[in-house]
């Protein structure tokens, strides 16, 4: 069973920057692809950024430019560094964790951007 956990979210003032991260646990192969959506209410959850096990990155229209996602050396742990985040980025970000057998949601961290 693949478990997600995820951390780091919290109150940033406009400008200011935050990283998330998510620990993945269970059975995940060697191919997968890790990433980052975000959900504000009354709208459909967003895709912000993934990066595959072997690296490739994607970036979603918001995050282009000022989010970076990284993954550690042991695979199982992966992270959001957010930079000049600005009112428009609060939301709940959740975590992603795809592969062959299915996909896995983290259970969301609240972004809150104040000016």
């Amino acid at each position: 069973q693949v478990q997600l956990v995820e951390s780091g979210g919290g109150l940033v003032q406009v400008g200011g920057s935050l990283t998330l991260s998510c620990t993945v646990s269970g059975t995940i192969g060697s191919l997968f692809v890790m990433g980052w959506h975000r959900q504000v209410p009354g709208k459909q959850r967003e895709f912000v950024a993934s990066i595959t096990s072997s690296g490739t990155i994607k970036h979603g229209t918001s995050a282009r430019g000022r989010f970076n996602i990284y993954k550690d050396n042991t695979k199982t742990a992966w992270y959001l560094q957010m930079n000049n985040l600005s009112a428009e980025d609060t939301a709940t970000y959740y975590c992603k964790f795809s592969h062959s057998r299915g996909e896995y949601w983290g259970q969301g961290t609240q972004v809150t951007v104040s000016s």
